[in-house]
C-alpha cells in the first residue's frame, strides 16, 4: 500500500477485485520493506533492467501488510480456472503425473517435449498446465494464449487421451531458478507427481541490452538439487530440435 497511516494493527481489511470483495486479511503486521534488497534476494539481482524488479520498485506499494487471510470467493477470471481439488479430481488414482509449466501458446517442439515427457515416464498422465495471469512486457495475453490451447487440446485428444489440461491464474516473475521451485510446490499441489524444467525456466533478458538475467540450465539443475526434498521428480530436457522428416524433433 502507499500509506498505512489510517490502518492499526489487528484490523480486519476487505480486499477487493474489480470492486468485489474476495477476502479479509488480519493486518497483524505493517512495515516498510528494503525493496533493493528483497529484489536482490528474490531475483538474484536489483538492476531495473529486469523487467519484474522494475515493477517492484516501481508499482509496488511502499508499505506491506502480512497476516492471516480468510477468502471469501473466488475472483471472477475471464478464462476458466481450476483448484487443486478440481485438477486432482480429473487424474486418475496410482499414475504418476508429468506436469508442464509454460507462458504462451505451445509451438510444435513444446508439443514434442510434451509427447516425450509423457513417453519417458511409463504409464504417466501428462498435465499441461499454463499460467495465464501477467507475464512481462511483449507477451500474449493470457485470455488469448487460453485460446490456443483449447484448440490444440481439442485437435489432438483422440490422438493423446492421456493428456490434460488445466489453467493456472497465476503473475509470472520470472525471476528464474527459484520461480522453478515455486512451480514444482504448486503442481505438486494440483497433483503432479513430476515436473518438466526446459531451458532457461522462467528466464529473462535485461530490457536494454539483451543479456540473460540466468544461466540456460540454472533452473534444471536447482530443480534436481531440491527435488528430494519436494517428492517432486525434475524431468528435465536441453532442447528440442527438428533433425529432418525421417528423425522429426530430437533433443
Amino acid at each position: 500500500m502507499k500509506d498505512v497511516s489510517g490502518i492499526k494493527e489487528g484490523e480486519k481489511l476487505l480486499l477487493k477485485w474489480k470492486g468485489e470483495g474476495v477476502a479479509v486479511l488480519e493486518a497483524s503486521s505493517m512495515y516498510k520493506p528494503n525493496k533493493v534488497v528483497e529484489a536482490k534476494d528474490v531475483y538474484g539481482t536489483s538492476s531495473l533492467e529486469h523487467p519484474t524488479v522494475l515493477s517492484l520498485i516501481q508499482e509496488t506499494g511502499d508499505y506491506y501488510i502480512g497476516g492471516n487471510l480468510h477468502g471469501i470467493k473466488s475472483i471472477a477470471f475471464p478464462y476458466p480456472v481450476q483448484t487443486p481439488a478440481d485438477v486432482r479430481a480429473m487424474l486418475p488414482e496410482g499414475k504418476p503425473v508429468v506436469a508442464f509449466q509454460n507462458r504462451n501458446p505451445i509451438h510444435r517442439a513444446h508439443f514434442e517435449l510434451l509427447v516425450c515427457a509423457q513417453r519417458d515416464v511409463k504409464d504417466s498422465i501428462l498435465l499441461v498446465h499454463p499460467t495465464c495471469g501477467p507475464t512481462q512486457p511483449g507477451d500474449i495475453d493470457g485470455v488469448v494464449r487460453i485460446s490456443t490451447y483449447e484448440a490444440l487440446n481439442e485437435e489432438t485428444k483422440q490422438k493423446f487421451p492421456m493428456f490434460r489440461w488445466a489453467y493456472l491464474p497465476y503473475s509470472m516473475k520470472m525471476a528464474g531458478p527459484r520461480e522453478a521451485i515455486q512451480h514444482m510446490i504448486i503442481r505438486k499441489n494440483f497433483g503432479a507427481t513430476h515436473f518438466i524444467i526446459g531451458r532457461d525456466m522462467a528466464g529473462t533478458k535485461s530490457t536494454i541490452t539483451g543479456d540473460d538475467f540466468y544461466g540456460a540450465y540454472d533452473a534444471q539443475e536447482t530443480g534436481k538439487k531440491f527435488e528430494a526434498e519436494l517428492g517432486m521428480t525434475v524431468t528435465h530436457y536441453e532442447n528440442m530440435v527438428y533433425v529432418g522428416p525421417e528423425e522429426g524433433y530430437v533433443q
